[in-house]
């Protein structure tokens, strides 16, 4: 990746976390606390990290955009209307004409082509959310096509209603490139790849000046923007690998968002003067995995019964972990449509022995693999606490994420804590995780737990050809209560997502999904 030097603005602007005595930031500028270690590239074919989903909605725009007050809304973005071919298995999209990108070229129907067609060429992570439509390398060209200057149809051949692609051309990997800006700085036809990686090339309501990894991404206002122009000229978010770090930075006026913090800095924040905590729901899933093929015993559903009944849901929720998540037993994070709220299941070790003593199940011992970070770590001891009431031996095998994935994917495991959040925001995301397992080479949650059920399959399936919204969240919730009832996952927890803001910030909007982000709005 090429090697970025500072400049002076940006210096000044970061020389300001070193020095307590200057109490504020600047008041055009927006200085954001968090770590981007984990940003691979900018690029919106590639970017799948939490870093660069959420700059995605402030550098580009899509053709449609979920309503982040209501994310079920679906709204027009780029796209000033679209209309349902007669085939039921294409999009007609009218692009608004007065649309122009950051650079000043001219948004057309040519970049709405070029851009989605090179997610599947170049098949990064993400890809798989539009090659999921049957788009592939050899027929995309074929299926996004380009009628006018100002007009694009799209084409599919899954058994897909047009409610779901519609959410698949939500997702931040759905973004329009300026074509003519990538292709200027396309080398060896990477379809300007690897200068996307840290430069932008969008419509959105900020552009990017800068990015030094591990270091800083320094955002500039983008006047032009369709979306209207943002209200502070630039956006500086400084990597600040440690979360108390980034909460001192907060408090002491260095700071105007501080990100990722945990409930002990959250806890700390309560009642400072200049500074408002927020927890806001946030889509991801924690959850016990079992691995069914690894023992008679916890491939038995008596066991996956049991364990429902074993899980300290409130405790681990509310004590343990300060209201940092919400109690949480279905795969749909609250807020998604055909999202299920009940909680049928409470915390009853009594209730487990006596569902264990029926099925002769005794001295069962497992193996819980986690990784060895907090939340993870501290909720793994607590099921350790609470399954041992209920005559269950867990033993824990701590490591880092990446062993404790290899582990996993290996099918090496009796049982796993972990975690899961949605790739778009619809709900074929994580039913295609939790309940559909193909055995065709997919490794779905479902797969890596050895559970296989065909009917789960059809059904998931079928969920996505359904054209009524309604019907189609029927479909999901039904779904829901049969993973509910019995499968190897037991789900207990959803996360809310631990930021601070300073008290004179205006205008900020996050809301369930990773990559909805907004900062156009903000003022001070």
């Amino acid at each position: 990746m090429k090697k970025i030097s500072y400049s002076m603005p940006l210096l000044a602007s970061l020389t300001a976390f070193c020095y307590p005595a200057l109490a504020a930031t600047p008041a055009n500028t927006l200085v954001i606390a968090q770590s981007i270690d984990d940003t691979s590239s900018f690029d919106p074919a590639q970017g799948f990290e939490l870093t660069t989903v959420q700059a995605f909605n402030n550098l580009y725009q899509r053709l449609v955009q979920a309503d982040v007050q209501n994310p079920q809304r679906l709204q027009p973005d780029l796209a000033l209307s679209w209309q349902l071919g007669k085939d039921k298995r294409s999009l007609i999209f009218k692009l608004n004409p007065k649309a122009r990108f950051a650079s000043g070229n001219a948004l057309t129907a040519d970049d709405v082509v070029f851009s989605l067609a090179r997610v599947v060429k170049l098949n990064q992570e993400p890809s798989f959310i539009l090659s999921q439509l049957g788009w592939t390398a050899q027929n995309v060209d074929s299926l996004i096509r380009r009628v006018d200057s100002q007009t694009v149809q799209l084409s599919w051949t899954l058994d897909a209603s047009a409610d779901f692609v519609l959410r698949l051309l939500s997702a931040p990997v759905a973004s329009i490139v300026d074509s003519k800006e990538a292709l200027a700085h396309q080398q060896d036809n990477d379809l300007g790849h690897q200068w996307l990686g840290s430069h932008s090339a969008g419509s959105g309501p900020f552009r990017i000046r800068s990015y030094v990894p591990h270091e800083a991404l320094v955002l500039d206002a983008n006047p032009s923007s369709p979306r209207g122009a943002p209200k502070l000229k630039s956006i500086v978010i400084k990597n600040v690998p440690d979360a108390a770090a980034r909460r001192l930075l907060l408090e002491q006026g260095d700071a105007d968002i501080a990100r990722n913090l945990g409930a002990d800095q959250l806890a700390g924040l309560a009642g400072k003067p200049g500074v408002k905590p927020l927890a806001i729901p946030f889509a991801s899933l924690y959850f016990l995995q079992i691995n069914s093929k690894a023992s008679p015993a916890l491939g038995n559903p008596a066991f996956w019964e049991a364990a429902r009944w074993l899980f300290d849901y409130q405790k681990i929720a509310n004590q343990l972990l300060q209201g940092q998540f919400q109690v949480h037993q279905s795969f749909l994070p609250d807020g998604y449509p055909g999202a299920l709220k009940d909680q049928p299941y409470r915390y009853d070790p009594d209730k487990a022995r006596a569902i264990l003593a029926r099925a002769g199940l005794s001295n069962i011992t497992l193996k819980l693999s986690v990784n060895n970070q907090p939340p993870y770590l501290d909720i793994a001891q607590a099921l350790q606490a609470s399954f041992a009431k209920g005559g269950v031996k867990v033993e824990l095998l701590p490591g880092i994420s990446a062993q404790v994935s290899t582990k996993v994917k290996a099918l090496d495991y009796d049982a796993v804590l972990t975690s899961w959040g949605p790739d778009y925001f619809d709900p074929h995301t994580n039913a295609s995780a939790f309940a559909y397992n193909p055995e065709n080479g997919s490794k779905t949650l479902a797969w890596r737990a050895g559970w296989h059920i065909p009917e789960l399959n059809r059904q998931t399936l079928a969920a996505i050809a359904i054209a009524d919204p309604a019907k189609r969240a029927a479909a999901y919730q039904k779904l829901q209560k049969t993973v509910q009832k019995s499968s190897p996952f037991v789900i207990g927890l959803q996360a809310r997502s631990l930021i601070a803001v300073r008290s004179n910030l205006k205008g900020y909007v996050q809301g369930v999904n990773p990559d909805m982000v907004f900062y156009d709005k903000v003022s001070k």
